[in-house]
Parts: C-alpha cells; structure tokens; sequence
C-alpha cells in the first residue's frame, strides 16, 4: 500500500494538529531500527562495524528525534554503535588519520552530544583524535582542505559538509576564546574558497568538484571543474552552511558572505526543479533531459535546507510556504509504506564520486550510472531533519 493517506496527511497538517499520528521524523527512526537490528546494519552495511559518515549522519539524525520526542532505546541504539567503535583511549576502529579522508571526520559530529548524555571520555578523546586530523589535513595554495589524501589538490562540495561542521562545533566548544576567530576565518574560507572554484556562473550552480591541478581526467583543462552541479553535492554544501551558520557568531565577518551564498543558491534552486512536482533531479543542471531522474536524498536536503533556514532568518520569511509545499511533495513523491506499516525513503542514489579506482568521469551518463535503492542513509538522516523542521512549525 504505497503512500498511505495517514502518512501523507501528518505531514500535510502538521504534528500539532494530528497529534494522535506519530510524527514521519520518529516513523522513519522507528522504521530503520526494526529494518536494521543494530546500527552496523545501517546503510547497508550488514552487520559489519566501520567508521564512515553514513552510519554517522544518519544516527546524529536519529539524536535529533531523541531529544524532540524521547525513547531511551534509539539513545542505546546510537551509543552501542560508537562504543563498540571507540577504544578508551580515544582511538578509533579502522581509523587512520593519515588518510586524510574528510568522510572520516563527519561521524564526529554526533559525538558532542554523546558525549554529554553519557559522559564517556573516550568519546572526548575521539573527538581530539580527529581534530588532530582537522589540524593536519593537507590543503590547496588557497587553504581548502583536500578531501582525502587519495584526491590531491581536489576540493569536492561534498567535504565542506564532511569537515567543517565538526570543525567549528569543535571551536566553539574547546578553542580559547582568543583562538576562535582565527579558526571562525578558515572555516569560512573553506566555503568561499570551494564555491568560489566550483561555481558556474552561466547556471548560477555549484559543480561537484574541483581539482586544482587540473590533472584528473574529470577535470575542466581551463577550470579545474567537474562537468556538472550533481544534486546531492550542491545539498551537501547546503546543509554544511546551515550547520555552520548556527556556532558563527555575529562579529565574524565572513558571517554575511556564507548567508549570501545560502540565500543564492535558495533563489537559484526553483529554476532547476521539475515543473510538474517542484523537486529536483540527479542531474542538477540538466532538469528534464532524457534519463535524469528525480532523485530523493537532494530533495530531502534541499526541503531541509528551506525549512531551517526560513525557521532560523537566514533567508527571507516569505519562503516558508514554498519551504512547505516542497516538503509536501518529497513525501508524496518518495515516501512508501510496506505491509508491516514501515515507512521508506524511495529513490535515492547510492554513491557519487569523481576518479578514484573506478575512473569515474562525472559526464552526464555517470551520474545516471549509479545503483537506485531505498533508505540510504545520505537520504533517510536529512529526511529525519525535513521532518523535524515540519513537525516545530504549529
């Protein structure tokens, strides 16, 4: 029974007219816990433990619900998968800081709060862990972080989000006072600099990628661009300015520039959505052409992106019925029920990268080349946060 009305209908009235309906951000959690007995099972993982951002983000997302609506169990099931992956000293299964992998700094995220609902210092310790990666990592001549040793020179939107909102709830958390605005400017910098490489000025997008060397096969010999603003990295980007936004303060100066940047890309995005439905393709920058589809995790990224930020006055009121009618349409448009009443995230694309051992091109029939499948966490853990920011509005 696909899209059942009851669902729909939370989503269409709101948590606080229907409050007999359970909220669509604690069906999803509810949903992913009975598919996944624990959280290795997340994501596809199938019972197998490893440090990566997407049983990461997903959880942090699953946090999130936790502290709107309870539920002791989804904190047990966020903490078992951390404690089973942190030694006491603070070192991290399978993870090795001379990688340099941005992917590997995103699952830290979540730890800030573990840490104070349990008060394990081994999850304290961890977090300095990869701090020292944060410290360490290699960078552009212009300071952006590389995104992973394995991609020299190479700034991908995707990391922006990997690192820097660790980065700064870090600082804020644990610099000297005297030492923040500093961290505050590179942080900054990384947003400016990577869009400054990746954006297209002739569609007003962000490309996927930017390789400064212009070395990788992938790469514009003029720009250093990948061929095409990908959806999901464009709600990657996003997503890290709304984090981001939140522990910048005022007086930081590079403040306003990343609030122009996010109330452009909020101004452009509406020119790339599907006419028929209001959302997005795979394909950002070729709506409509033959093959793209529409494509769940950006659109559950974008509808978030829109709700936050009308919520916190990063862009203009008068896009909160637009916010809404697009969170609407993601759950018309990808949301489905199974027999046992379980909800899904459909559609959602399960990788995309640029180079690496799969020599992958970023031309247009890459993007469309890449498995389908439900529930992906890049998309469940976003649609968790969509849900949220529906549920708050009364």
């Amino acid at each position: 029974m696909k899209k059942l009305f009851i669902f729909l209908t939370a989503a269409l009235c709101g948590f606080s007219a229907c409050k007999s309906v359970t909220p669509l951000s604690q069906q999803m959690v509810r949903s992913q816990m009975a598919r996944c007995q624990d959280a290795s099972y997340l994501d596809y993982r199938e019972g197998t433990y490893k440090w990566n951002y997407t049983p990461g983000l997903e959880l942090r997302a699953f946090l999130d619900v936790y502290e709107a609506y309870g539920g002791e169990d989804i904190l047990a099931y966020v903490d078992n998968w951390y404690d089973t992956l942190i030694q006491e000293d603070g070192s991290i299964k399978g993870f090795k800081l001379t990688n340099f992998s941005t992917d590997h700094i995103c699952p830290g995220k979540t730890l800030f709060y573990l840490y104070d609902k349990t008060g394990k210092e081994k999850y304290r310790k961890a977090m300095d862990t990869l701090m020292e990666q944060v410290r360490m990592q290699p960078r552009t001549s212009d300071g952006a972080f590389w995104h992973k040793a394995a991609y020299p020179y190479q700034v991908w939107l995707d990391g922006v989000y990997m690192a820097e909102p660790f980065y700064i709830e870090y600082v804020s958390r644990y610099f000297p006072e005297e030492e923040r605005m500093e961290a505050y400017n590179d942080i900054v910098n990384e947003f400016v600099t990577g869009g400054l490489h990746t954006y297209d000025a002739a569609t007003g997008l962000y490309r996927h990628a930017w390789d400064e060397t212009r070395s990788m096969p992938w790469a514009d010999p003029a720009t250093g661009q990948s061929a095409h603003a990908w959806g999901r990295a464009m709600g990657w980007y996003c997503m890290a300015l709304l984090d981001v936004l939140d522990y910048l303060p005022q007086e930081c100066e590079g403040r306003a520039k990343l609030l122009e940047i996010l109330n452009h890309i909020c101004d452009t995005l509406p020119q790339y959505a599907d006419p028929a439905t209001g959302l997005w393709y795979q394909v950002l920058d070729q709506p409509g052409r033959e093959g793209n589809y529409l494509e769940s995790t950006c659109c559950a990224m974008f509808s978030y992106t829109y709700l936050k930020a009308v919520r916190m006055g990063y862009i203009g009121a008068d896009k909160l019925d637009y916010a809404k009618k697009i969170y609407n349409a993601l759950v018309k448009e990808f949301i489905s029920t199974d027999a046992q009443g379980l909800i899904s995230l459909t559609r959602c694309c399960e990788v995309g990268g640029l180079g690496g051992k799969q020599n992958r091109m970023g031309d247009y029939a890459y993007y469309l080349s890449e498995p389908i499948r439900d529930n992906d966490s890049k998309g469940t853990g976003p649609f968790i946060w969509a849900s949220l920011e529906m549920e708050r509005i009364k």
